[in-house]
């Protein structure tokens, strides 16, 4: 048995498929014709943008928009004009031949970044290897048989998968896969997630002890994969998969269904979105509301700042396919792991604690107001709910507050019909806000916890990084305390709060959030009608001895142990 972190629920029966990447050797060569390299190099650098943009696309096509920007961001590094430039000037100063030049000065860039103290940039570092290997291959006229191509069913098993590895994974022939490296919150993962196959990382040796052929069942659930296994056992998680093909039918049956509690208690449970595109899937999946919507992408597709008319279109559309349904819209978070091209953002040694989301919107006025022109022109069409990102201080939610009021005003002078109206609340992903809860609660109208970032601000964690993993603990009393917090101030001035994190579509955690106080959760689409199933089985007063429970405790070991008692309990309960 290989032992993993399951990614990517469910149960897959398969044979091995090794997937490794090329060794490439990259040899300086003098002997060459200069304007033909330069004319190697860009067309090369083209090509791979335009691998990219396909992913891009393919991606906004069958999964979740949430995702591309991935692929978006890799684009922006192949375009960065410090790079192209140097790649060109050294072909020319040295007449060297462009894969030497290429790799030569993407090396030098791989190993500063990699002797940065700060992870985000170690990050940024892998991601420049993968595309740097992508250009090189389209230099060197190297051509690899695309993972759409596999035409057998098959568990991909490999060192590390990245985001455009995974997003040509075609969902009939690949039934899972699994990775030596990564975590629950790495890219592969999430996008695993959204595609709907089965995964587990972080195996540290899976490649190799696997072969081509070997029989396997990988269990995405408990994160674990068991080689060439008897015959008996094979049976028994046959038996499991044609279970989870009947909950899922059974799920289904909750979709026109309220979310209630089995003694009567609404939950509000909600979608998140990227655009337009993803109404129809929140929709089909049951949401009441959308709980996220993730307004970067808007500018992340987008070669030039969007203007006034492209949002309110966007805004208008998302709004009035909801009808009466709450749409909560998060205003521009970037920066961190997202920039814009066409926005100059100083370079930043720790870019996840600085001038990102609206600390950058406040910095930025023009591009800030444009938004909320947007947002409140298209109020009109729906029940908009604006949500800030990344507030630390009281002062910034009133300065936002201020800007609101004059636009608002200026706006009706333009048009006394326009017929604004909107909630306004903010997100607690910083353990700042959470803490003064009580002052902010007097002056939104609610909260949105948001736990990826809530997580690695108070444990001082990368989520990314595998050193500190361990540190990625959702269920610690720590936290936990912190949520309780803002679900207490915010009832206490008849506020709701929600949470839009990963946490949210975690079954196990469901009971013990709502014990906690939560009133809405969003999620994935795809994981609506399971959060609805369970929210039927769960009666409030268990909930709240979970939770009173669990902030008593010393850590998330034993929290953990709790709730599995619990969800045992209720799974026998119910049948």
């Amino acid at each position: 048995m290989i032992q993993g972190i399951g990614a990517s629920n469910g149960i897959s029966i398969a044979r091995v498929r090794r997937y490794e990447k090329p060794e490439i050797t990259v040899v300086e060569d003098h002997n060459i014709d200069i304007e033909n390299q330069i004319d190697r190099f860009e067309k090369s650098m083209e090509r791979s943008i335009d691998d990219l943009e396909g992913i891009r696309k393919r991606m906004l096509e069958s999964a979740n928009q949430e995702t591309a920007d991935i692929f978006e961001a890799h684009i922006e590094i192949l375009k960065d004009q410090e790079l192209v430039s140097g790649v060109r000037n050294k072909i020319r100063d040295e007449a060297v031949n462009a894969d030497y030049a290429f790799q030569s000065i993407l090396d030098t860039y791989i190993t500063m970044f990699e002797n940065m103290d700060n992870d985000y940039f170690r990050e940024r570092a892998a991601d420049m290897k993968d595309l740097g290997q992508r250009v090189v291959m389209h230099l060197q006229g190297i051509e690899m048989e695309p993972l759409s191509n596999i035409q057998e069913e098959v568990v991909l098993v490999a060192k590390d998968l990245t985001p455009s590895d995974t997003a040509q994974l075609d969902r009939k022939m690949i039934k899972g896969f699994v990775t030596d490296v990564g975590g629950r919150t790495s890219h592969s993962a999430i996008m695993a997630r959204s595609l709907e196959i089965p995964a587990v990382v972080g195996t540290k040796n899976a490649f190799a002890l696997l072969q081509d052929g070997d029989m396997v069942i990988l269990d995405g659930t408990e994160g674990v994969v068991l080689v060439n296994p008897g015959e008996h056992v094979v049976e028994e998680y046959q038996e499991k998969i044609l279970a989870l093909g009947e909950e899922k039918h059974y799920f289904k049956t909750f979709r026109d269904k309220k979310s209630m509690t089995m003694d009567g208690r609404h939950v509000e449970l909600g979608a998140n979105i990227g655009g337009v595109e993803d109404v129809d899937s929140a929709l089909a999946n049951g949401a009441e509301c959308i709980g996220l919507f993730r307004t970067e992408f808007l500018y992340m597709e987008s070669k030039v700042h969007p203007s006034e008319e492209v949002q309110y279109e966007a805004y208008r559309r998302v709004l009035e396919k909801m009808g009466d349904k709450p749409v909560v819209v998060r205003t521009l978070d970037i920066g961190g792991d997202k920039e814009l091209d066409y926005l100059k953002m100083e370079h930043e040694l720790n870019p996840f604690l600085g001038n990102r989301a609206l600390r950058l919107c406040l910095n930025t006025p023009e591009l800030f107001r444009t938004q909320l022109r947007a947002l409140l022109k298209a109020s009109r069409w729906g029940n908009l709910h604006i949500m800030l990102p990344m507030v630390a201080t009281i002062d910034e939610l009133r300065e936002v507050k201020g800007l609101l009021e004059e636009i608002e005003k200026e706006l009706l002078e333009e048009d006394a019909s326009l017929g604004i109206g909107y909630k306004l609340g903010i997100m607690v992903e910083i353990p700042a806000t959470a803490i003064l809860a009580d002052v902010f609660a007097k002056e939104v109208d609610f909260f949105s916890i948001g736990t990826n970032d809530l997580i690695q601000y108070t444990f001082a964690a990368d989520r990314m990084n595998e050193k500190v993993a361990y540190l990625y603990q959702p269920y610690n009393p720590s936290l936990l305390r912190l949520i309780k917090m803002v679900a207490d101030a915010a009832h206490k001035e008849g506020k709701w709060v929600g949470m839009c994190g990963e946490m949210a579509g975690e079954v196990q955690a469901l009971p013990l959030l709502m014990g906690l106080g939560l009133d809405e959760f969003s999620m994935s689409a795809p994981s609506i009608l399971r959060i609805r199933a369970l929210l039927s089985k769960v009666r409030m007063e268990d909930a709240a001895q979970l939770a009173e429970a669990a902030l008593g405790m010393e850590n998330q070991e034993q929290v953990g142990t709790m709730i599995k008692q619990y969800m045992d309990k209720l799974e026998d309960s119910n049948g």
